[in-house]
């Protein structure tokens, strides 16, 4: 895979095509299919509030997450996570046990800023992010020096992969946009040991 390597202190961040809008198709057609989605409730300086997107935790059963104060036990594999993982794998040597499948169903579904960070992840987790559907603004910034920043249009098809110090220093975000977009899935495959 040819990955592009983008220049940030502190940060190892690597984006590729995976397929061609065809085949890209192809993948958000069955993922949408296959996949629960959930609509997650989250604590937010301790309130309650509807997720602003889609989502599904899928893994391996000892895979279980806490994310803004909730417990995620993974739903199991479907055909085309399972799939997707096993590139992963073949293509890096890189081990993952679960991923977050996100769908954006427009403009108005975002994800604010954050790091992948949990204790569940390891000090240096890597995180490999498939985009399929439409174009949206991916954005990182580092946590002090506001100048340190990245953005990106993620093109349906492509693998971004964010790994070292990256989640320490940083966090990252998909903001709402007023523009008209189409639905987006995006997931996150990562390697989640309990603690």
């Amino acid at each position: 895979m040819n990955w592009q390597i983008f220049e940030l202190p502190g940060a190892d961040v690597r984006l590729a095509q995976f397929c061609d809008a065809e085949e890209a198709e192809r993948w958000f057609a069955r993922l949408h299919t296959e996949i629960p989605w959930e609509r997650h409730r989250l604590r937010i300086f301790g309130r309650e509030i509807d997720s602003p997107r889609l989502s599904c935790w899928i893994g391996d059963p000892e895979a279980v997450y806490t994310y803004s104060g909730t417990r995620f036990v993974p739903h199991a594999w479907t055909p085309a996570t399972a799939e997707l993982r096993e590139h992963i794998s073949a293509h890096s040597g890189e081990h993952s046990n679960s991923v977050l499948a996100n769908l954006y169903r427009d403009g108005s579904d975002s994800m604010g800023w954050h790091s992948d960070n949990e204790p569940e992840l390891g000090p240096e987790p890597i995180i490999f992010s498939f985009s399929f559907g439409g174009v949206r603004r991916f954005r990182l910034r580092h946590r002090r020096d506001p100048h340190q920043r990245l953005e990106l249009d993620l093109p349906s098809g492509s693998l971004l992969r964010m790994a070292g110090t990256t989640q320490r220093f940083y966090r990252h975000d998909l903001p709402k946009t007023a523009r008209a977009v189409a639905a987006r899935i995006n997931l996150t495959y990562r390697l989640c040991t309990p603690v």
